[in-house]
């Protein structure tokens, strides 16, 4: 088996790696941090707005298990594309929608699939796909967040389950069993 790398970013990471944890072929989701200036920032640091990263998650997948396609499909599914720099009450760069390929590949397939998400919006997608420089990993508590204290923060609680139900309605035949 021969696992394949992707890093996406939809807003808050723990609610992306709450949805992206529960599918068949993923074999690990990591919390962190891509896109900015600095080295080794911090959540703290990122929270400000001023060091140019996305809080992002790095899936390994199984290709021969989940698609790369499929899972663009619903990471399209499960945040909004269309708010600039914003999803929900999370506002900054820092919370942006944006993919981060690791090969020409990768960015063609995602190319695609902002074109078959446009058609399920009537705003533009403002999705960026950006050169998949330095990650960094997330302090430990942000890892698993959802499985964890997650589901007593109120604000988990008030954004992850509507994005579960969507997944579980919507993508049912790609949840793990």
């Amino acid at each position: 088996m021969t696992l394949e790398t992707i890093t996406l970013a939809g807003g808050c990471f723990w609610c992306t790696e709450a949805v992206f944890l529960q599918l068949n072929g993923v074999k690990s989701v990591e919390s962190g941090y891509i896109g900015g200036q600095s080295d080794n920032p911090t959540y703290k640091d990122i929270c400000t707005g001023k060091t140019g990263h996305a809080e992002a998650i790095r899936i390994n997948f199984d290709p021969e298990q989940i698609s790369l396609a499929d899972l663009y499909d619903i990471f399209f599914a499960t945040h909004e594309p269309t708010q600039l720099n914003r999803q929900g009450n999370d506002i900054g760069t820092q919370y942006r929608s944006a993919i981060f390929p690791v090969d020409s590949e990768q960015e063609k397939l995602a190319h695609e699939a902002i074109a078959r998400a446009q058609s399920d919006h009537s705003d533009p997608i403002v999705t960026t796909i950006e050169h998949a420089n330095n990650w960094y990993v997330a302090e430990d508590y942000h890892q698993e967040y959802w499985q964890g204290d997650g589901q007593r923060n109120p604000y988990c609680m008030a954004v992850i389950p509507p994005k579960l139900a969507k997944l579980k309605k919507n993508h049912a035949s790609k949840l793990k069993s």
